[in-house]
């Protein structure tokens, strides 16, 4: 059960970062897919997540309306488009896997993160 998280970088402030996630096993299968950030010093919180068949998202308060998540049950893959970045948006990117959708951390499976960081 593996899930590799890439796709982070620096991008300025108004700019996009597409992060993607790939998964093997039981960790894609069947499972909901979810995104968590974490910033230096601080916990870490949900972004957004989805169900299995993608009809079902869920969003932080904080990236309605910019941030797009999304999945392809054939390459094993979910996708976080990040429009109209804010510096506040830095901080280390996890996917994870569960069971069930949820913005709590209690997921079963997880990724190592990648870096995601906007200048102002």
């Amino acid at each position: 059960v593996q899930l590799q998280a890439f796709g982070g970088g620096f991008a300025q402030a108004g700019g996009s970062l597409r992060l993607s996630c790939a998964a093997s096993g039981r960790a894609f299968s069947g499972h909901a897919l979810g995104w968590f950030r974490q910033a230096p010093g601080k916990e870490r919180n949900f972004v957004a997540a989805i169900n299995w068949s993608g009809d079902s998202t869920l969003y932080a308060d904080s990236v309605k309306g910019r941030f797009t998540i999304s999945r392809d049950n054939a390459k094993n893959t979910v996708y976080l488009q990040m429009n109209n970045l804010k510096p506040e948006d830095t901080a280390v990117y996890y996917c994870a896997a569960d069971w069930r959708l949820s913005d709590q951390a209690a997921y079963s499976y997880w990724g190592q993160g990648t870096q995601v960081t906007v200048s102002s």
